[in-house]
């Protein structure tokens, strides 16, 4: 447990790869209308200009990489949806092995839409990630193949209805500092999926009509969670569970060793308040028996497993 607390710690403090700064050209383009996503692989920095397209940060080409928007807009045309996201932060499969990106950064933008991390799966397709999760070592493949410490900071997400921040299976180490989310998402503000680990998600404003929970801890670890404001709604505000067999992908990994401290809750039900649920599912779900079958996760226990999880020191307004 130490020795594995230890390594987070080390690979938290790495400094990102260095990228180059983006040149003239680029970041012309960068900030010109098109249909297709810009690719960014270096460094930019804006002073207050738009983004009018999709940006794709994708592949090891990408450590590294940034885009400071000075106060600026991503604002694409169209809808973003969980394929065709705002800003994609994905791995890219070359053959048999996803290559992720290490070390991206996006900071002082506007995210009209939303935000996708994603290693094993990114693109839609989940043959890879139903496949590997038929293996006893699917939580340590799923992170060698997703996206590590992505940090977002300063960022107002204005979301349009899908989540507007998904850290996909495996992402490890990502930052979300100083942010706030306003406008609607059917689902919850925050997921994180199974087999991810060591999300810090510190001093942010969540101000935003949610059809759920505002943070969803799916199966994911290692997590910090402190420093929050949430305008709850009535909604709930931090879950805690393992969505077993949903797409017949087995979870491994359990909601465990997760801390949720000093964070401000205001519009809870009265009813029923539901601020931190550690364990709220259970099994509860008709679908978990998809994932039946193999000597492991979720596909022999449909319970969440949430262990060694700290929640203090938050309140109630």
């Amino acid at each position: 447990m130490i020795a594995l607390l230890a390594a987070l710690a080390m690979q938290a403090a790495e400094p990102p790869p260095a990228a180059r700064a983006c040149t003239a050209a680029e970041i012309r383009d960068l900030t010109t209308p098109s249909a297709q996503p810009y690719r960014l692989t270096c460094r930019a920095v804006l002073s207050g200009s738009t983004v009018p397209r999709r940006v794709l940060i994708e592949g090891p080409e990408a450590s590294g990489a940034g885009l400071d928007c000075g106060g600026g807009r991503i604002a694409p045309s169209g809808v973003a949806g969980p394929r065709n996201p705002t800003v994609a932060i994905w791995s890219r499969r070359d053959g048999d092995v996803w290559r992720p990106p290490v070390g991206v950064s996006l900071s002082n933008c506007t995210v009209v839409g939303n935000v996708r991390i994603w290693g094993m799966g990114a693109g839609g397709s989940m043959r890879d990630l139903l496949a590997s999760s038929r293996k006893a070592d699917h939580t340590h493949a799923a992170q060698a193949a997703a996206p590590l410490n992505v940090t977002l900071s300063r960022i107002r997400f204005e979301a349009t209805g899908t989540i507007p921040l998904y850290v996909g299976p495996g992402a490890s180490g990502t930052q979300l500092i100083g942010s706030t989310f306003t406008g609607r998402s059917t689902s919850t503000v925050v997921y994180l999926d199974a087999e991810s680990r060591g999300a810090d998600i510190r001093d942010n404003r969540f101000d935003i009509r949610t059809g759920r929970e505002q943070i969803a801890v799916d199966g994911s670890a290692y997590n910090q969670i402190t420093g929050n404001r949430f305008a709850l709604g009535g909604r709930g505000g931090v879950f805690l569970y393992r969505n077993c067999g949903e797409d017949g992908v087995i979870r491994h990994q359990t909601p465990s060793y997760n801390q949720v401290t000093g964070n401000i809750f205001s519009g809870a039900n009265w009813l029923r308040p539901r601020t931190v649920v550690v364990g709220s599912r259970e099994g509860r779900r008709p679908y978990c028996a998809a994932d039946a079958g193999y000597p492991f996760g979720s596909s022999v226990d449909d319970g969440d497993g949430a262990t060694h999880n700290r929640v203090a020191d938050n309140r109630t307004e």
